[in-house]
Parts: structure tokens; sequence; C-alpha cells
């Protein structure tokens, strides 16, 4: 694949890194994807093919949720989800997860989403 834009180098990275990223049941995969305007995390079990959680910066139960100036396209509302979907995750009895960054640099609004996450208790 010949890289033209930073789109198709966000692709290529993607489908390099899911090689050895695989979800399971006892421990499945946390997708992360960004845009300029709003973030989302789901938790995957790719054996089944089945989204087990998920939560968006769209939803309007995450939109209340967001605290003082939160939204999806800063590190505020990054965290918001990130504590949205653990909480769902660890209520469908998902304690342990692999991480997987879709091909976006693990800084920023990618890395909120991580923290959040590890502190309402998943391990990853």
């Amino acid at each position: 694949m010949k890289v033209k834009t930073k789109k198709d180098r966000r692709r290529r990275i993607a489908l390099r890194q899911r090689t050895p990223l695989k979800g399971t049941a006892g421990r499945p995969r946390l997708a992360v994807f960004r845009s300029a305007a709003h973030i989302s995390a789901q938790v995957i079990d790719d054996d089944t093919g089945t989204t087990m959680a998920a939560a968006s910066s769209v939803e309007p139960s995450a939109k209340a949720s967001f605290a003082d100036g939160a939204r999806g396209g800063n590190k505020a509302g990054a965290e918001a989800i990130g504590k949205l979907v653990a909480e769902r995750a660890i209520e469908k009895g998902v304690t342990s997860v692999v991480f997987d960054r879709s091909g976006f640099l693990y800084h920023g609004r990618v890395r909120c989403v991580a923290d959040a996450a590890r502190e309402a208790g998943l391990k990853f």
C-alpha cells in the first residue's frame, strides 16, 4: 500500500499492528478511534466478532457525563469516554483487555482514553 495521505499511513500502521493484537473472550481488544471532533472506544471479542462494550462522544448519555468544557475533541472528553467504556466493560465481566490504538500515536486523546480506562479498573 502506497502512502499518499495521513489516512493511508494510519491504515497501514493499523493493519501491521493488528496482526499480533487479537481479542479473545477472556481478554478482548479495546479499540480506539478518533476524529477531529469525536472519539469512540469499543471492547471487541475477535473470536466471535462481537462488540462487548462501547462508548462514543456522539452518544447523548455520554455527553451528559461530560464535565464543564469537555467534548469529544479534547482530552477531558477522551477521559470521560475511557472511564465510561471501562465501566461498561466491567459490568459485562471484562477486567483485562488488549489496547488497540488503531494506528494513531499513543499521545494526546488516545493516551487519555487508555489512562482513564486503567484508572476505572481495566488492566492492560
